[in-house]
């Protein structure tokens, strides 16, 4: 399937109709009580992103998010008393994020922009930024490669880059093809639909730990750490009503058996780079 003929608006199409998390809590949506249950439920099922994020590492520096989404961890890097930059392709989720900032008392400490990565410059002003963060995020858009291009603009030499992309060799790339009947000659564009709580995402690419690896150096960031982590256990017809019963499959798996699994198959590939 060729992911770099697909209209960038169709990708934003797909994520302002339900901007990602935006269910993790029934309360109000844009409460106080609302955006703290995001936060808590996103760090509950996904527990390894603020070690990979290290956002207490960032007070006083100056921190740019490329897929801000809700804004979870763009409140975390303020928090810790960052100034960040943080920018999204869905003009629902910035709105979103937007609100969680002013509800939360941070709007002082972030700037957001609804733009498109892939013309970063753009839109945003062209600054030197001590960590260039994305999870998640530039998987989705149709020409990685040029979003990381326009990304480099904003780094100096030392400035650190942490990256999570979908991994190609995951439980979650079995668990789909394994739904869908392994069709391998359509794994592509199997992967793409399923790879989100909403089916039908327009553009998911998956790497390698090499072919992620390749992905960051060519534009002059060396690696410096990459790892593999998350499996979600959960069953879903449970989890969408806020029951965290495990798969059979993985309810009788000790923890740190889990765990180790986690660190060979799990779904997020991230990276830890510094510019060259």
């Amino acid at each position: 399937m060729d992911f770099a003929k697909i209209p960038i608006e169709q990708v934003k199409s797909y994520w302002d109709k339900r901007p990602c998390n935006i269910r993790h809590s029934t309360k109000p949506v844009g409460s106080k009580d609302y955006f703290n249950e995001i936060e808590a439920r996103k760090y509950f099922v996904e527990p390894h992103i603020p070690a990979f994020a290290e956002f207490e590492r960032w007070k006083g520096k100056k921190v740019l998010e490329i897929g801000c989404g809700l804004g979870t961890d763009t409140i975390n890097f303020a928090r810790a008393g960052a100034t960040v930059t943080a920018v999204d392709l869905s003009t629902e989720s910035i709105n979103l994020a937007k609100q969680r900032a002013e509800v939360l008392g941070l709007s002082d400490k972030i700037r957001f922009y609804n733009c498109n990565s892939e013309e970063l410059s753009k839109t945003v002003p062209i600054e030197i930024y001590d960590l260039i963060y994305s999870f998640g995020v530039l998987h989705h858009t149709p020409h990685p490669d040029v979003a990381l291009a326009e990304i480099r603009n904003y780094a100096k030499p030392g400035t650190e880059i942490k990256i999570m992309m979908y991994y190609k060799w995951s439980w979650k790339v079995f668990w789909i093809l394994a739904q869908e009947g392994f069709r391998f000659s359509q794994t592509e564009a199997l992967i793409a639909k399923h790879s989100e709580a909403q089916t039908g995402c327009p553009v998911t690419y998956v790497y390698t730990k090499k072919s992620l690896t390749e992905y960051v150096e060519k534009q002059g960031f060396e690696v410096k750490d990459i790892f593999v982590d998350h499996i979600f256990p959960y069953f879903i017809p449970d989890y969408v009503q806020y029951i965290y019963r495990r798969e059979w499959y993985f309810a009788w798996m000790p923890r740190p058996l889990f765990r180790w699994l986690e660190k060979w198959l799990g779904w997020h590939l991230c990276v830890t780079a510094i510019a060259r």
